[in-house]
């Protein structure tokens, strides 16, 4: 796990909520503190769905931020800034995959609970921090540090800057 603070909120939330930079994530849950609290659970209810729409738009069980960002843009636009918000995204089941192959071959995606980019947005600072979750015991790091290193990476691609929080 790694924290990484984001130097310039406004060019990071601008990304986050009008962009497409995070958009094939997909959402665990969203927190946004306003003038009240609004919690969004991203599993989808496959029973607002046809069989139809969820194999023809390929619904996952967790929605994908592309389809939840307008709702959350809405949700904090305006001039006042939010007293907080807290996301936690996490990597497709497809890209779990792929990141395996290249950097884990010896691992299997069914030993993968998540790989997980937390924001966390309190007191007028903005985080974002790496996560993995596993299904099975091990003393191994090498998954988490892989991830931290995309992490990073993801950034620098998408022109974030940031700094490295120590612990």
């Amino acid at each position: 796990m790694v924290a990484l603070k984001i130097d310039d909120v406004k060019a990071f939330t601008t990304k986050l909520f009008v962009g497409t930079d995070f958009d094939t994530f997909l959402v665990r849950e969203v927190n946004i503190v306003t003038f009240n609290t609004f919690a969004i659970d991203g599993h989808v209810r496959r029973g607002y769905y046809s069989k139809e729409e969820l194999e023809e738009n390929k619904i996952e069980d967790l929605s994908v931020w592309q389809v939840l960002r307008p709702v959350c843009f809405s949700l904090i636009k305006g001039k006042k800034l939010p007293g907080s918000f807290k996301i936690t995204l996490q990597l497709p089941l497809k890209e779990v995959e792929s990141f395996l192959a290249a950097r884990r071959p010896d691992m299997q995606a069914s030993q993968v609970n998540g790989i997980y980019l937390n924001i966390r947005y309190e007191d007028q600072s903005l985080y974002c921090i790496s996560g993995t979750s596993l299904n099975v015991f091990t003393l191994d790091k090498a998954l988490e540090t892989e991830w931290d290193e995309a992490v990073r990476r993801f950034l620098k691609e998408h022109e974030i800057v940031y700094e490295e929080k120590k612990n």
